[in-house]
């Protein structure tokens, strides 16, 4: 089968967008299909336009230093599908270049699904603009409906977007790697660097320092630890429009900026305790990357958390600010209840096969292809 996959963002970018991408991009060609990768051009790169990439242009998003958005480019994509069409799409990002994507789909008679990854409709009431929520999640309607699948990650999602009149909502499944993430990859020089021994309780946050991670509740919660372990440390790993202010505020704290491949393994398992407390993300990957690492996680109780998330097993998963940080007190309290909690998250990940979810992607994308086929073929002359 010949696929296309659509997206404004991809490695070397870090967000858990541009990983998942990258990982079901990868799963399809491991399957043996072809794969075309159409995304926007980080600085630097050259241009591409070959059977595996199509590299277009791009601007910078803004507050978000290093991270693209893609241009218009519904007749590029024309052109290039118009003679060999893909027999699937799949567009993972609602923006310019994924509406350009779902209209050359369109017009050329090619199925797609899209990918529903970010509450763009929370983001508004993070960043000052509760009015527009329901804009928002107009705007991302239209876009998914659009097409003929719209994939999500947990059944809670999907059930929300049906209750909001999304059409043909379809589950698929996440995964993490665990031979990538383990936590036999816990470094003691690492965290020598971070001021912490061996006993030394070290919190540790992964992922965009942003407002809408509500990373004010972690702080929190961190210094109600400190009551009680006066040498905990507190890791950032990560970048984003916040850490400045962050950094200012709390001079104590240990920033280590974005990172990647076996170097995010290794921080991720040297640490001891990790807090996620966003209330905006539609899955949460870092929650299943700390578990897999050994490190038990505090996170609310929906997402990741909640498909894979044993409250008081595998860390906490709560359902309020006042849960979160008597979680991460107790837990950071109880050393014996952390090694507890670390082997059963560990034990619980390598149940999680990422193979899976490329072979029920593709099983998903064949389907498209097979119905498109069936419809065109039964239509009159």
């Amino acid at each position: 089968m010949r696929y296309a996959i659509v997206t404004e963002t991809y490695p070397p970018e870090v967000n858990g967008v541009a990983l998942t991408v990258q990982g079901l991009e990868r799963g399809l060609r491991a399957r043996g299909h072809e794969v075309s990768l159409v995304r926007p051009r980080q600085d630097g790169e050259e241009a591409a336009n070959d059977d595996r990439e199509l590299r277009v242009r791009g601007l910078g998003l803004p507050r978000y230093p290093g991270l693209k958005f893609g241009l218009p480019a519904t007749s590029a994509l024309r052109s290039r599908w118009s003679d060999n069409p893909p027999d699937a799409i799949y567009v993972a990002t609602e923006g310019p270049l994924g509406w350009s994507a779902l209209r050359a789909a369109r017009r050329l008679g090619v199925p797609a699904a899209t990918g529903f990854h970010t509450r763009f409709d929370e983001y508004m009431r993070n960043y000052g603009f509760p009015f527009l929520q329901g804009t928002a999640l107009r705007w991302m309607r239209r876009f998914h409906n659009s097409a003929q699948a719209t994939l999500v990650p947990t059944q809670e999602l999907a059930e929300f977007l049906r209750s909001h009149r999304f059409d043909n909502v379809v589950r698929l499944a996440r995964a993490v790697d665990p031979s990538r993430f383990d936590a036999r990859k816990r470094d003691a020089a690492l965290r020598a660097a971070w001021g912490a021994g061996e006993d030394t309780l070290v919190a540790i946050y992964v992922g965009r320092i942003a407002p809408e991670k509500n990373l004010e509740l972690a702080v929190r919660a961190f210094r109600e630890i400190q009551k009680n372990r006066a040498d905990a440390r507190f890791v950032w790993v990560g970048d984003g429009p916040a850490r400045a202010k962050l950094a200012e505020e709390n001079p104590d704290f240990v920033f280590c900026g974005v990172q990647r491949g076996e170097e995010l393994a290794r921080h991720f398992a040297s640490g001891d305790l990790f807090l996620f407390p966003s209330h905006s993300e539609t899955f949460g990957n870092v929650t299943l990357e700390a578990m897999a690492s050994g490190v038990p996680a505090v996170a609310f109780d929906y997402g990741a958390a909640r498909e894979h998330l044993r409250d008081g097993v595998h860390g906490a998963a709560v359902a309020d600010d006042e849960g979160f940080i008597a979680a991460a007190v107790r837990i950071a309290g109880d050393d014996a209840l952390r090694r507890a909690m670390s082997a059963a998250g560990r034990e619980a990940m390598q149940l999680l096969h990422p193979e899976q979810v490329a072979s029920d992607f593709d099983a998903l994308l064949a389907h498209l292809a097979r119905t498109r086929r069936q419809h065109a073929s039964a239509a009159p002359a």
